[in-house]
């Protein structure tokens, strides 16, 4: 489907409906955005303009980076390659704890200096030796449209697409977007929906959802992350909920990632997670019987590393995003017991490194 532009970077969106007095409803996520002509959104990048709903930042990037895939986090999802990192401006959440403020919280168009068509982006990625695209540093779900026509030219030139979200995104836009998508590490911010409303300005069911949908009814690889934040979402408890939610719901095979919490925004006055924090949680999701669990933004290579669920043994060594060890064949199967181990591996583990490289597309026009 050919886009139609209303102006530049301004193209038409079909996830709304008119209501009573004039005003226009945002369908695409839980929030429901009710708005008067003219006015944008929370996310700040769909706007009412002409008595409908448009994304306005179509086409522009707040910059290109190639970054190792296991940054994203991903684990289980090509390890070792290169994959070219961008995103946008604004976001659907609220969180107060937000690591990417700058750009997710930007009312600012001008932060878009980067500009690339979606063949542009796919044909970067080629040259430049990614294996995939990730949409990410804020949430694609509210810049799907340009997302979408990136992920076709992407596939035209075999290569993977990945989605760096909250998961805040409604049933039927859900479905269009995802079927787009080869990975996806959704964000399980909290198990509680208090902590949702408080901290996110959002709620937890439709995240449930969303995670429930990727996996059972979709072709893309999963894992989650939840972001660890000191007396917050950090207890035994809710840990020990989160983990056999997910066990119950999804199974034990989707990798979890417990990541560090570093003051930012307007968090300032919470102290940074301890390492002894993710090592308690990693354990705990462990016992409710998820076989791949992960620690991040802390040096722990144990905690970093893939292991065998039948034989236990070391499959994929990290040390940070350096890989140190690689026991899986061709198949991704153990090559000291031959278990499966869940994922998409390529025949030979990458070799990109810790690296992150800042990239210009001009060059590729």
């Amino acid at each position: 489907m050919q886009r139609e532009f209303l102006a530049e970077d301004t193209v038409r969106t079909h996830y709304w409906h008119k209501l009573n007095g004039g005003k226009i409803q945002c369908d695409l996520c839980p929030r429901k955005c009710q708005l008067k002509e003219g006015q944008r959104g929370m996310c700040f990048v769909r706007a009412c303009k002409e008595g409908e709903i448009v994304l306005t930042t179509y086409g522009r990037s707040s910059g290109f980076c190639i970054d190792p895939i296991e940054k994203k986090p991903l684990n289980h999802f090509l390890p070792g390659t290169a994959v070219l990192s961008f995103g946008t401006a604004g976001c659907n959440l609220g969180c107060l704890f937000c690591q990417n403020w700058d750009i997710s919280k930007s009312r600012e168009i001008d932060k878009l200096a980067d500009r690339a068509e979606p063949e542009i982006v796919a044909k970067a990625a080629k040259q430049l030796g990614c294996k995939s695209v990730a949409f990410t540093y804020n949430d694609p779900v509210i810049f799907m449209e340009y997302a979408i026509d990136i992920a076709k030219e992407c596939r035209k030139m075999g290569i993977k697409t990945v989605a760096v979200t909250a998961g805040y995104i409604s049933e039927e836009p859900r479905k269009e977007f995802y079927k787009y998508i080869d990975a996806a590490n959704i964000d399980l911010k909290s198990f509680s929906n208090d902590f949702y409303r408080k901290i996110c300005k959002a709620e937890l069911q439709p995240v449930l959802d969303t995670l429930k949908y990727v996996y059972h009814q979709t072709a893309t690889w999963l894992e989650i992350t939840t972001l660890l934040i000191p007396g917050h979402n950090d207890s035994d408890r809710e840990v020990s909920a989160l983990s056999e939610w997910i066990v119950s719901e999804l199974g034990s095979d989707v990798p979890l990632h417990f990541s560090a919490f570093h003051p930012d925004y307007r968090m300032m006055d919470v102290a940074p997670t301890p390492a002894a924090t993710l090592r308690r949680a990693r354990k705990i999701a462990m016992n409710s019987g998820l076989n791949f669990v992960y620690v991040g933004n802390v040096h722990d290579e144990e905690a970093s590393s893939t292991y065998c669920k039948k034989c236990k043994k070391l499959l994929i060594g990290r040390d940070w995003y350096e890989i140190t060890a690689y026991n899986l064949d061709s198949a991704g199967r153990c090559n000291h017991c031959g278990a499966e181990c869940p994922g998409i591996f390529l025949d030979t583990c990458g070799n990109w490194g810790q690296r992150r490289q800042p990239v210009r597309l001009e060059n590729f026009r």
